[in-house]
């Protein structure tokens, strides 16, 4: 039996979020958070659109699968988000406690990573570089096109 739900099954979903930011005129940043290989929540960046600056995909994506799911904790949870985190997701991600973090395209510029390992939830799980070329495709495009 094929298994249909791949990593690169749930990024697509997340690269779905970003394309939505993408026409919005957002940064193209999308997430999913997928428990039991079901999406139970969605988001994408919304941070112009809301006038905030909190407004994350995956602060989105956290706060629709905890309204799922009717608890805060999300340790049997994957986060698939087409950026590495910012040290406030990754905040986040540490007191959702997520099981697991899939992330596409590194963030040189302000990824958790950049901080240290340490701003994860111990025993978060990091998976990263799925579908690293789509999702930093899509962030060179948009910055292109913010240049012109």
């Amino acid at each position: 039996m094929i298994d249909l739900y791949t990593d690169e099954y749930f990024m697509r979903e997340a690269l779905i979020e970003a394309e939505k930011a993408f026409d919005a005129g957002e940064i193209p940043v999308g997430a999913v958070i997928v428990w039991k290989n079901r999406v139970i929540g969605r988001g994408h960046n919304l941070t112009e659109t809301l006038n905030d600056p909190t407004a994350h995909a995956e602060i989105q994506a956290i706060t629709a699968a905890t309204n799922t799911i009717g608890g805060k904790y999300l340790t049997e949870c994957v986060l698939y988000v087409t950026l590495e985190p910012c040290v406030m997701c990754a905040g986040a991600c540490f007191w959702a406690q997520l099981g697991a973090i899939v992330y596409g395209a590194d963030d040189e510029k302000r990824g958790y990573s950049l901080v240290g390992q340490n701003i994860l939830h111990p025993k978060t799980r990091i998976i990263k570089g799925i579908l690293k070329e789509k999702s930093a495709g899509l962030l060179k495009t948009f910055f292109q096109n913010v240049r012109q």
